[in-house]
């Protein structure tokens, strides 16, 4: 007589070792099977049989994989899933509680009563199953195993502030990814579990958190069930959820369930909440801390005498009632509602007619609704297979690939990727359900090729949104204090650990754009501690740099190469500016202090050898009095004064004072008092740097470029800007003062009552037209009056004289002949319109609108004409007159200077009688006496411009 079957209740808290007990029971049995809750905890298990047997005994059945081997001792199955009539010598069923849970515990219940092995029946799982167990199994025993570790609630805690080994449970898809995104930015990424996530993808991403890669796991509920990770603490982000009908709140036991995850073997676990949940109820923290939960009181129940005569009688019998007071009927599960929905098809209702296609029917409305895409289309899907199955013996293999090979794709976000992945599911379990395919093999091997690409590239994905391996590396480095290698390119790209973190421009570290706020700081944690030697090392190297490597910028920044070091800032001396430093706090002050010190040292010999003229006249201790006012004038001024700002300083002085002065270059001109040498590029590209400090300018002009006469004047620029560039603004443009010093010098002799006209000379200086040069002496204080006149054409004397008919016209040719060229009017003819010429004639301008005009003038430059005037009462007189404000000609040194070259003695004089010249073209020779009897000679008179 066979020996009875042993019936055991093994129950208990979790990390009591219950799954362990029953794989090592069931390996002591010739066979076995084990039914689990999760096709990702059967995976789990199926691999630790394999170790232990190897792959050839042990098989693996969920609804989606089936691993049969010939001699299979083994079975690992979901409990959906469990083959019926196996005669195994070994049974178990994990998670036995779960017969109370409203979706699936009917499944549960069902084995509950039904299943056993030949000689040991194992159930496992929560206390609260006691009572309904020694109800329904008549017989079992009961083992009650306590937990190896002590679990401890620790209240509230931010994400930010989680400790390490953590799981985040959250209970939607879209919060699992928002905080598993947080993490990302703030500790370098986390591990993504989810049931709905197939066994490879979740394996992959549990390997992560295993192995150390990232320290936090955010998951579902699905960690729940029995999946053992190297967690010490969960937290949780919600304590209600929807379950399939409704929002409810989580009971204390099934908040245990999950806690209890916590903790592995002897290290104790925490739990807590996080983000906005409010505090656990003290009666659920208390019974969650001594396991001590409410019976279960109802378990759920369907009927699995089912009756196939027809579609109706099997709606009947699924939803027929119980009178146990332990089993309360399922509320409408999905088989059940596809089921009914079905039976609204007149194809299939017409197929459905006897007890096989019936039963044929109800395996079809079986297939799980793995794309969740609600109950009506998941119907007309099992439709169109229940059609095929029953007029074809299978699904036919053309339609089979054409739905296979649309979802063979990897490319695609997240959602995508999950979606394709839910969808192969589907003909996954088809594929796998004996008889539905032909060439079975073919199609389940090419549907589990699928689901693994797919699920590696949801590994893929997952990984690259939700990790970020660098943060991670660089976040558990500086926990474990270990010690951080930085490298610096000579690019200056840094890279700590061989990961890159950023840029090292100057001394300021820059950290990889791509980082977020969040990101950043971690990166500057890490490299803040891995760049303190490389700090050092360069600031030694920038210490002892040449000059030649730093520079200063027209905004005044400091540059060495090509990254910002410092900045300039205003002194207590305009030619004493001082350095700010751009150095990372981090870096420590010993860097900055050296960095400090190597670019005062330049900006001081910088001011020193560009400005030298300058500070040799501030410095000169022999000058005194007056002069040596006039020095200090000049060095608060930069070495460029507008003459009419020191009118009366300038006539003060003497003439020892000025020969003083002038021996340090200063030049006393009609319109400024300035330092030749400083109008050179290099003074004053420094010099607006220095003015634009000691102004306290917010934004700094630049320097006119360098070699031109004239500039366009700029709108809205600073008073004063003109003379520290060295020009003067003159209207529509400013002049160079130099040049502008030498028109000057041209305009001195003109009759500015009786007006003058521009010579080429003139325009040569300038560099201007005709129409340009009127309007800058316009700028200046000139009043410009345009006017017309007959164009003179230059004709030789040989050709006037060869074309004279009579004596007397010969005469007045040969009198003539004595100039090279002569002036000759084109002859005018009704054919030939006489061409005419534009000129300009110049007065001063001393009207009375114009006095505010020439009074700016005058604080710029001063009015022309009283310069002109003081400059040569302030000069010694020479034979009597006055000689101009200019020195002598052996201390001009205007050869040198670019100035007019000395006069030679040699040069001809111009007759003081003769009229002087007012145009820059040739003037007429003058004219001989002409017979007023000669006709000829009285024509070529009347051509002669009045």
């Amino acid at each position: 007589m066979p020996t009875p079957s042993r019936v055991t209740a093994v129950l208990g808290p979790t990390n009591t070792g219950k799954t362990h007990y029953a794989i090592e029971r069931m390996l002591g049995y010739r066979t076995g099977i084990i039914g689990l809750p999760l096709r990702l905890l059967a995976r789990e298990v199926y691999d630790r049989i394999v170790a232990a047997r190897g792959p050839s005994v042990v098989a693996l059945v969920t609804g989606e994989e089936r691993i049969i081997p010939d001699r299979v001792q083994y079975w690992v199955c979901t409990v959906e899933a469990m083959p019926d009539g196996m005669g195994c010598d070994f049974l178990a069923i994990d998670e036995i509680q779960l017969c109370a849970d409203p979706e699936r515990g009917h499944i549960f219940t069902d084995r509950l009563l039904h299943a056993r092995g030949l000689h040991e029946t194992l159930f496992l799982g929560s206390e609260t199953m006691r009572p309904a167990i020694a109800a329904l199994v008549p017989g079992a025993q009961f083992v009650r195993r306590e937990r190896f570790s002590k679990l401890t609630y620790t209240g509230a805690q931010k994400i930010a502030r989680m400790p390490e080994r953590a799981a985040i449970v959250a209970f939607s898809t879209d919060e699992v990814y928002a905080i598993a995104e947080y993490i990302r930015r703030t500790r370098g990424g986390a591990a993504v579990v989810m049931g709905a996530l197939s066994p490879r993808t979740r394996n992959a991403q549990v390997a992560m958190f295993q192995s150390g890669e990232v320290d936090y796991l955010v998951a579902t509920d699905a960690i729940g069930m029995g999946l053992n990770l190297d967690i010490s603490h969960v937290a949780f982000s919600a304590l209600r959820k929807f379950d399939g009908q409704r929002m409810r709140n989580l009971h204390a036991d099934e908040l245990a369930q999950i806690a209890g995850r916590a903790g592995r073997h002897l290290s104790p676990g925490t739990f807590g909440v996080t983000g906005d949940v409010t505090e656990m109820d003290e009666e659920d923290v208390a019974a969650i801390e001594a396991h001590m939960f409410r019976p279960v009181s109802r378990l759920q129940w369907r009927n699995a005498r089912l009756q196939f005569g027809s579609v109706k009688r099997l709606i009947q019998t699924l939803e027929e009632k119980t009178t146990n007071p332990w089993l309360g009927r399922v509320r409408e599960s999905d088989d059940l509602a596809a089921l009914k929905a079905m039976a609204g098809h007149v194809e299939v209702m017409a197929r459905a007619t006897d007890g096989k296609s019936v039963q044929l029917l109800w395996d079809v409305c079986r297939i799980p609704d793995f794309r969740g895409i609600g109950r009506g289309e998941h119907a007309a899907m099992l439709a169109t297979i229940f059609n095929f199955l029953h007029q074809h013996g299978a699904v036919p293999a053309e339609y089979l690939s054409q739905q296979v090979q649309r979802l063979d794709r990897t490319d695609g976000n997240i959602d995508t990727l999950a979606k394709r992945l839910a969808h192969i599911r589907t003909w996954t379990y088809v594929s796998q359900r004996k008889g539905w395919v032909r060439e079975e093999s073919h199609w389940r091997d090419e549907t589990r090729a699928i689901e693994d690409r797919l699920s590696d590239a949801l590994h893929s994905a997952l990984t690259q949104r939700f990790v970020d391996r660098r943060t991670s590396v660089l976040a558990r480095r500086l926990k474990q204090k270990e010690v951080l290698v930085a490298e610096v390119s000579d690019k200056g790209e840094v890279t700590v650990e061989g990961e890159f973190v950023g840029r090292l421009e100057g001394f300021r570290f820059r950290a990889d754009k791509a980082a977020t706020p969040d990101e950043a700081k971690t990166l500057r944690q890490a490299t803040a501690v891995a760049l303190a030697p490389q700090f050092h090392l360069r600031a030694d190297r920038f210490y002892n740099a040449p000059d030649t490597e730093i520079d200063f910028t027209e905004q005044g920044g400091l540059m060495w190469g090509e990254h910002a070091v410092g900045k300039l800032v205003a002194g207590s001396e305009p030619l004493r500016p001082q350095v700010v430093v751009f150095v990372d706090e981090e870096a420590g002050s010993d860097v900055a202090q050296k960095v400090q010190r190597r670019l005062q040292h330049f900006i001081d010999r910088k001011v020193a050898a560009t400005m030298e003229p300058l500070l040799a006249l501030t410095r000169d201790e022999a000058l005194t009095g007056l002069a040596r006012g006039f020095a200090y004038r000049m060095g608060e001024n930069f070495g460029i004064i507008p003459r009419g700002e020191v009118a009366d300083e300038v006539k003060a002085l003497d003439q020892e004072a000025r020969s003083a002065l002038r021996k340090h270059g200063i030049r006393f001109g009609q319109m400024t008092v300035f330092q030749p040498l400083l109008l050179k590029p290099a003074p004053t590209r420094l010099r607006l740097v220095l003015w634009s400090l000691f102004k306290g300018l917010s934004e700094f002009p630049d320097a006119p470029p360098p070699g031109l006469v004239t500039v366009p004047a700029i709108d809205g620029a600073p008073t004063g800007y003109y003379a520290m560039a060295g020009y003067r603004a003159a209207g529509p443009r400013a002049i160079r003062i130099d040049m502008l010093e030498r028109l000057a010098d041209m305009l001195r002799d003109k009759d500015s009552k009786g007006g003058f006209e521009a010579t080429a000379d003139m325009l040569s200086i300038t560099g201007l037209s005709l129409e340009q040069f009127a309007a800058l002496m316009e700028g200046i204080g000139y009043r410009a009056e345009k006017a017309e006149r007959p164009k003179v054409r230059p004709v030789k004397a040989a050709e006037a004289s060869s074309e004279a008919p009579i004596a007397d016209a010969t005469e007045v040719v040969a009198d003539v002949a004595a100039e090279p060229v002569v002036e000759a009017t084109a002859e005018i003819t009704p054919e030939a319109p006489a061409e005419v010429e534009v000129f300009y004639t110049f007065t001063w301008d001393s009207r009375p609108a114009r006095r505010d005009r020439a009074e700016g003038q005058r604080r710029r430059g001063g009015n022309p004409a009283a310069a002109r005037t003081d400059a040569r009462a302030d000069q010694p007189a020479r034979d009597g007159k006055p000689a101009g404000d200019r020195p002598r000609r052996e201390n001009r040194g205007e050869g040198k200077e670019g100035g007019r070259p000395p006069r030679g003695k040699g040069k001809p004089q111009r007759d003081k009688q003769a009229p002087r010249q007012t145009s820059f073209e040739a003037q007429p020779a003058r004219a001989a006496k002409v017979d007023p009897d000669n006709p000829f000679a009285m024509a070529l008179a009347g051509f002669k411009p009045k």
